[in-house]
């Protein structure tokens, strides 16, 4: 039997509903034909098309998304235990799809993939880092952070800190403040620094929980870092927008002969520098601070051939619809360059992070870069994000990541 509803109800047109219905988790303000009860941003409304309950989920009228929904269930009751099962089937699937040793260092709650809307959990060993872009999700955090800890704890694994990096523009849209800084357990004291070691694919790296990028690392990569490091044996490598050097890095320790990392930061590039001597690997690395797009064109104005593996991790080139055709062209330029660039047998792994540059359309400038090239390109792998990111499909959002490798024939 349904349980009386409590929360204020928002009624949608039937654009959203067919949204709804095919599974996509958010209601936009324009799909909002009336509000009853007085709905408060931050908390919980009963969508509902016509007299039909579409489902429940957290309100915001500060937020393009006017409401994120959290479930479909109208016997939901929620509370603690509520959240703390959302949390454990969260980090269960996680110790399930990334064993051993990567479960480590992996997302732990991955926002609307996890029906923890605006949520991201990254653990880096012992420290959790945590960003919040969702009002409602703010509001309850002190559950969800207390059932982290209880559910990594009933599986035996020990969390010493919680920094929150909740520095982001996206908050000032969504009416909340930017922040940043350790989260206050009553019984846990605050850990000494904001830096810690991690180990992936056998790399050890310092991450920098409160400055680095994001929550600190980037995860989403870790198994197509591990594809490019397998085929890398022998070779000269150029890793472009290395930030940490995390490419470079797989593929030193893969067996390359010589890796050169460019990014155009200072101080990524000495982050790279010091990761590779973390690891033992400086001695067959090197590390230039120059624009990709610039040294690319110097490169092949000088016919270089000083290179037989190419990596191209460029940051989003966009990150809205609008942008998108500059973006093909941005796209366009470093593969092109990059596949003039590689002798006849050569290989390119490449990429794109943005869930606005579809995969067809990445795969349609990859195909016109090789054309403009004259070359073909015989495939290797097609992957995307690792499993502790994971796609649902009925939510197009959640897949944003493409990355190939190629053999440049």
């Amino acid at each position: 039997m349904r349980q009386d509803r409590q929360y204020p109800k928002v009624i949608i047109t039937p654009k959203a509903e067919r949204s709804i219905k095919n599974g996509h988790p958010w209601v936009y303000g324009e799909e909002i034909r009336k509000t009853e009860g007085n709905p408060q941003n931050g908390g919980l409304v009963d969508v509902f098309a016509g007299n039909a309950y579409m489902g429940t989920g957290f309100y915001n009228s500060v937020s393009k998304i006017t409401v994120r929904l959290v479930s479909r269930n109208a016997n939901d009751v929620f509370d603690d235990r509520f959240w703390r099962r959302r949390v454990m089937y969260a980090i269960s699937y996680r110790r399930t799809v990334m064993p051993g040793e990567d479960f480590l260092c992996c997302r732990l709650i991955h926002g609307e993939a996890d029906q923890m809307p605006g949520l991201t959990v990254d653990r880096y060993g012992s420290i959790l880092s945590v960003q919040i872009t969702c009002l409602g999700m703010e509001l309850i955090k002190d559950i969800i952070y207390r059932a982290i800890r209880d559910v990594l704890d009933e599986m035996g694994e020990t969390i010493t800190g919680i920094y929150e990096r909740n520095d982001i523009d996206l908050r000032i849209k969504e009416g909340m403040q930017e922040y940043k800084g350790w989260y206050l357990f009553d019984d846990m004291p605050v850990p000494e620094t904001a830096v810690t070691e991690i180990c992936e694919n056998g790399v050890r790296y310092l991450v920098d929980v409160e400055n680095g990028q994001k929550t600190g690392f980037f995860l989403d990569q870790k198994y197509n870092r591990a594809a490019v490091a397998r085929i890398a044996g022998c070779k000269r490598v150029l890793d472009c927008f290395t930030h940490t050097g995390s490419f470079g890095l797989n593929a030193a320790l893969g067996g390359a002969d010589h890796v050169t990392c460019v990014d155009v930061s200072q101080s990524a590039i000495d982050m790279a520098r010091a990761n590779a001597i973390r690891n033992g690997l400086d001695g067959k690395m090197d590390f230039l601070c120059e624009d990709v797009f610039d040294l690319l064109t110097k490169l092949a104005d000088q016919k270089c051939r000083d290179y037989d593996y190419i990596i191209l991790d460029p940051p989003a080139f966009t990150k809205s619809r609008k942008t998108v055709r500059d973006a093909a062209r941005g796209y366009k330029e470093i593969n092109l360059k990059a596949m003039k660039l590689l002798p006849r047998g050569g290989y390119l792994a490449t990429c794109s992070c943005s869930h606005f540059m579809t995969d067809e359309l990445f795969r349609k400038i990859l195909a016109s870069a090789a054309r403009d090239a004259a070359v073909q390109l015989r495939q290797i792998e097609a992957r995307q994000q690792a499993p502790d990111h994971p796609i649902l499909w009925n939510v197009p959002e959640t897949d944003y990541l493409k990355f190939y490798i190629f053999q440049v024939v």
